[in-house]
């Protein structure tokens, strides 16, 4: 395959000290010099995407910087034994957009250890209908069950953030398999949805962001949290003797104003998740998990498309809790 001489790339450059994202012609030449070349045809609008497409916090570590954490395409050209033209990977996190440049460009060039092979069961444009978010979801499920805190059928697990990214694929990959699931959300208006996603029940996110006891009446035996602050130290205080809760994201807040009382009182286990450099079995794992037990009427319930030049706006609206469920940019539009 010849490669165009240019193509477009969203890129993140300095304006007068402060980090400015736009459209940009680049050329192959312009790419980082790694062994694996992909035609990248499907991207996301994660949070943190938002907040480095709209420059309103210097996510790039250096400038300038092509934007995008995820990215979905074909290998084009390949200088590593491990990986050949054709296969169809999946790129999640890796310093994407913040040291390494990232997906948000027609084509890019990766280091073979980022890939993951994409699941038959997906195409890249429902693979970036889960993105890093899903992906993220599917690694702090993976970790409730191997601590063994929770169990099909038993007491409720708590999903925060409910509605959003990481939110939606949680309650669906853990209603699949079985769990009571509480979701936790601000918008009456997602209930139905989150309902077609498996949640049995809910709780409004005000009543986690109260400040409560540290120890509370136990109701939870695990959770998945993407919020932080009071509603992660509320969901540990209301997390049974033994239970779990895997934490994955900051929307709310990145402080810990909680007591080590549930740690130390009732075994209560705080689970960190980093789904940006998760070695490669676990991604596999996940990537699995996600190919067995996320219905694909569920995920297309979960993401809506739009072309590669709607990105600025959508950032924005990410910011402004304006959109539900995922986002996916398609390159090729």
């Amino acid at each position: 395959m010849s490669l165009p001489d240019s193509f477009t790339a969203f890129v993140i450059a300095d304006d007068n000290g402060k980090p400015k994202g736009s459209f940009t012609t680049l050329s192959p030449s312009d790419l980082p010099d790694h062994e694996v070349l992909v035609e990248v045809s499907h991207s996301t609008v994660n949070y943190k995407d938002g907040l480095a497409v709209t420059g309103k916090a210097k996510i790039a570590r250096k400038l300038p910087m092509v934007a995008g954490i995820d990215l979905a395409g074909t290998v084009v050209e390949s200088r590593s034994p491990d990986w050949k033209a054709g296969d169809r990977v999946v790129v999640n996190g890796w310093g994407m957009s913040e040291t390494q440049w990232g997906g948000y460009s027609r084509y890019q060039r990766v280091k073979p250890e980022w890939l993951t092979r994409l699941p038959d069961a997906f195409t890249p444009e429902q693979a970036m209908g889960i993105g890093t978010a899903g992906y993220t979801a599917a690694l702090c499920v993976d970790a409730l069950e191997r601590w063994g805190a929770i169990q099909p059928g038993g007491r409720e697990v708590l999903v925060t953030g409910a509605a959003g990214g990481v939110g939606s694929v949680a309650v669906a990959l853990l209603a699949k398999r079985g769990y009571a699931v509480t979701a936790s959300t601000g918008r009456p208006e997602t209930h139905e949805y989150l309902r077609g996603l498996g949640a049995g029940g809910f709780i409004d996110r005000a009543t986690l962001l109260e400040k409560g006891a540290p120890l509370q009446k136990e109701r939870w035996a695990g959770g998945v949290d993407s919020v932080g602050g009071q509603t992660l130290v509320n969901a540990l205080a209301q997390t049974v003797w033994g239970g779990a809760v895997a934490a994955c994201g900051l929307a709310g807040s990145s402080d810990l104003p909680g007591t080590v009382l549930p740690h130390i009182l009732r075994s209560v286990t705080l689970i960190g998740i980093d789904s940006v450099m998760a070695p490669a079995d676990r991604r596999a794992s996940a990537w699995a998990r996600l190919a067995r037990d996320l219905d694909p009427g569920h995920l297309s319930a979960m993401y809506e498309v739009h072309p590669f030049a709607d990105l600025p706006a959508l950032g924005e609206r990410i910011l402004a809790g304006q959109i539900r469920g995922r986002v996916v940019l398609d390159l090729t539009a």
